[in-house]
C-alpha cells in the first residue's frame, strides 16, 4: 500500500514566522513554489501561500508596496491552524483530506517536526505512475456482471494473450448489477484484445490507444 512518504517532497523550502513578507514572496518566485511551511525551532507553526503574499501586496509597484512587503511579517498573514499528514498515512487518506477541504497541499509531520510536504501535483504524479499513463499503451473498458470472480476471468484471457496489465480501475456502470472494468494494457493493439474478450463472452464498450506524452513540471 502506498504511503504519504512514497509521494511527498522531502526537501522543503521553509521560512520563519519573523521573516519578512517580501523575503517569502521572493522565495516563492525564485523556487517557483506556491506554499511555504512556517517553521520555528524545528516545529511547524503555520503555512503561507503565494496567494496570501499577493493579497497583501498593492496591485501595482509603489512605495507603499515596498513598505508593506518589507515590514509585514509572515506570522501576521500565515495560517496557524494547519491540517497535516503523517508519513505513514495512506495516499488515499491524504487525497481525501486535500479533496474534501479544497487544499492544494498538506505539510507532513512526524514526531512534531516537518518531514515533507505532499501536494495535489504529487498525487496526480502518483496516479500517472500507478496507471502507467504518459507512455505507450492502450485502454479497454469492459462491462461485466457485478459478481465475484469476473475480474479473474478477464485477467486469465489476457494472460493467454501474453499481455501485461499496467493498471486496473473499477467503476459503476450505472446499474447495480453491472460494473465497468477499465484496463490499462501494455500493447498498442487493443482491437485484437477486444476481439479476444468479446469471443469469451465479455462486452467491450471502449478501446483506445495512447502515445507517449511529455510531462510538464507542476508547481507545488
Amino acid at each position: 500500500m502506498l504511503r504519504v512518504r512514497d509521494a511527498m517532497t522531502r526537501e522543503v523550502v521553509t521560512v520563519g514566522p519573523e521573516a519578512g513578507v517580501g523575503e517569502a514572496w521572493g522565495l516563492c518566485r525564485e523556487r517557483n513554489i506556491r506554499h511555504l511551511p512556517v517553521v520555528e525551532g524545528g516545529k511547524l507553526v503555520g503555512i503561507v501561500s503565494d496567494r496570501d503574499l499577493r493579497d497583501i501586496s498593492p496591485p501595482r509597484p509603489t512605495q507603499d508596496q515596498e513598505n508593506t512587503m518589507g515590514y509585514a511579517r509572515v506570522r501576521e498573514i500565515m495560517t496557524a491552524d494547519v491540517v497535516t499528514a503523517h508519513p505513514l498515512d495512506t495516499i488515499e487518506h491524504a487525497a481525501c483530506v486535500i479533496y474534501d477541504h479544497g487544499f492544494n497541499c498538506l505539510p507532513v509531520v512526524a514526531d512534531g517536526e516537518l518531514a515533507g510536504i505532499i501536494t495535489s501535483s504529487d498525487l496526480v504524479r502518483t496516479l500517472v505512475e500507478l496507471i502507467g499513463a504518459g507512455g505507450e499503451g492502450s485502454w479497454i473498458e469492459v462491462e461485466v456482471p457485478n459478481e465475484p470472480g469476473t475480474l479473474a476471468g478477464i485477467t486469465e484471457e489476457l494472460r493467454d494473450r501474453h499481455v501485461n496489465i499496467a493498471g486496473i480501475f473499477l467503476a459503476a456502470a450505472g446499474r447495480e448489477t453491472y460494473r465497468t472494468i477499465v484496463l490499462r494494457l501494455e500493447t498498442t493493439d487493443p482491437s485484437s484484445i477486444a476481439q479476444t474478450l468479446e469471443s469469451a463472452g465479455y462486452t467491450v464498450t471502449t478501446t483506445e490507444s495512447s502515445a507517449p506524452t511529455n510531462r510538464n513540471v507542476e508547481r507545488r
